[in-house]
């Protein structure tokens, strides 16, 4: 059925974004549609998405990816921009056991992964 799979990603996405997000400290690259990518850091994440430094404004709705260490770029939507910081939606939920092992590899790392 056409959207059906949309629809369930919206509610989900929703409990998502009302739930706990992991704070951290996540090097990576984010790159706004018709833009270059440029380094951020993710400061929080969910499943659902992440918040990103981005010193430059970002409009709402603006497709982008992120690029975390080690894995494929990650397509989102801006949600909302505030101060030098990025907040987006991720146009597909993450893997749960990929959003794991970002957080058993980063969470409270400073920036660095474990075993360095």
């Amino acid at each position: 059925m056409p959207g059906l799979d949309q629809d369930r990603y919206q509610i989900a996405a929703q409990e998502d974004r009302s739930g706990y997000r992991n704070r951290t400290s996540v090097p990576a690259s984010l790159r706004a549609s018709g833009g270059r990518a440029f380094q951020t850091v993710v400061r929080d994440l969910s499943v659902s998405g992440f918040s990103a430094t981005a010193i430059s404004f970002i409009h709402p709705s603006t497709r982008c990816w992120l690029t975390l260490p080690g894995l494929d770029s990650q397509a989102a939507r801006v949600v909302w921009w505030d101060d030098g910081v990025v907040g987006c939606a991720f146009e597909d939920l993450l893997d749960p056991d990929l959003f794991e092992g970002v957080l058993e590899r980063w969470q409270n790392r400073g920036g660095m992964p474990a075993g360095r």
